[in-house]
């Protein structure tokens, strides 16, 4: 179960209601990622509602818009200058928070009407000749990932690091884990004569568990790595342990390891480096390879396949598959004309 720091949510703590929401969506079992952004986006809400001197239960249609407004634009920054408007998944993010946080009031009977509303539909490709659109619009942008020469900008840094970086860095694109899963990782996880990886479900995003293989590079690494654990700690359990004077032999945070990443981007200079580039790296390069979109999503755990599809059209793979398959025919039909052939 999440443990709630409430210090990071000072507005929302404050407010009875908005607490007991964040509680009810940590008890129910849901990512701690998800909690979190939860949290953030309806602490953001009652900041605003509370600069505006409006009430949750008083908000109506044109105060979420309004408080849509401001999270969409940028705004003066303590240390000057603006600070930059939020993504458009990040905004979405928030208004699926709020949505959900006025469901909770609705159910509690302590507003009548869900203020954010469920958006309209309008004429679309989607099911039924409709699509659903919401408060804003929702822009679909496929994911950042490095090229060869960011790549081998990263390879050396990574090399001169501490076998655990090494191993980390070497998992996480290896098996394509996402952050969670590569720090809950556990030493019986490892299948080391099968080289077979079992992700968990309680530490997935799906919360269903898949088992993926890793490379002979990995393996060593992890055997490597298992000799230096044991003078952190000897007992089974987290794989991956702290040497921190602070915190030594404990597991390793997400924290920690996303400073480590950002300390990397830095120093690489490759400054869209993050914890997720490792797996979208992974994932194209399957698609280069030409694995199958139901094979890629077994892989990642992905829930929708349209989720997948993201790295088949980064890979480029169809579109260089088709633009080969129309040329190999213009080639020939021309060429037939040519020889004064008849196709």
């Amino acid at each position: 179960m999440h443990v709630i720091r409430w210090s990071r949510y000072p507005t929302l703590a404050t407010d009875d209601d908005a607490k007991r929401w964040l509680q009810s969506v940590a008890d129910l079992g849901l990512a701690s990622n998800t909690v979190e952004a939860y949290g953030r986006g309806v602490e953001q809400y009652l900041f605003f509602s509370r600069s505006k001197g409006v009430a949750p239960d008083k908000a109506r249609r044109d105060h979420i818009a309004a408080y849509v407004r401001f999270a969409s634009s940028k705004r003066p920054s303590s240390a000057g200058g603006e600070t930059g408007s939020a993504a458009n998944a990040t905004l979405q993010q928030r208004i699926t928070s709020l949505r959900l946080y006025y469901d909770f009031l609705v159910q509690e009977q302590v507003v009548v009407v869900n203020p954010v509303g469920r958006g309209h539909y309008v004429p679309g490709s989607s099911v039924g000749g409709m699509q659903h659109r919401g408060l804003i619009p929702r822009h679909r942008k496929l994911p950042w990932i490095p090229g060869e020469s960011e790549w081998a900008a990263l390879l050396p840094l990574v090399k001169a690091k501490s076998i655990r970086h090494r191993l980390m860095f070497c998992l996480a694109y290896d098996s394509a884990l996402r952050r969670e899963e590569l720090c809950s990782l556990r030493t019986e996880d490892f299948d080391p004569a099968r080289r077979l990886l079992n992700i968990r479900a309680e530490i997935t995003k799906n919360k269903t568990q898949r088992v993926v293989p890793y490379s002979i590079t990995s393996s060593r690494l992890f055997q490597e790595y298992l000799r230096e654990r044991r003078t952190l700690g000897s007992s089974r359990g987290p794989l991956f342990l702290s040497t921190s004077n602070r915190n030594c032999g404990k597991p390793l945070s997400f924290w920690s390891w996303s400073k480590e990443i950002c300390a990397l981007a830095d120093e690489s200079n490759v400054i869209e480096l993050s914890t997720h580039t490792f797996r979208h790296l992974r994932l194209t390069d399957l698609a280069r390879s030409g694995w199958d979109v139901h094979e890629i999503a077994k892989f990642a755990g992905h829930r929708s396949i349209q989720t997948t599809l993201l790295y088949i059209h980064l890979s480029g793979v169809e579109l260089s598959a088709k633009v080969a398959h129309t040329i190999a025919e213009l080639t020939s039909t021309r060429l037939a004309l040519l020889n004064g052939e008849t196709q």
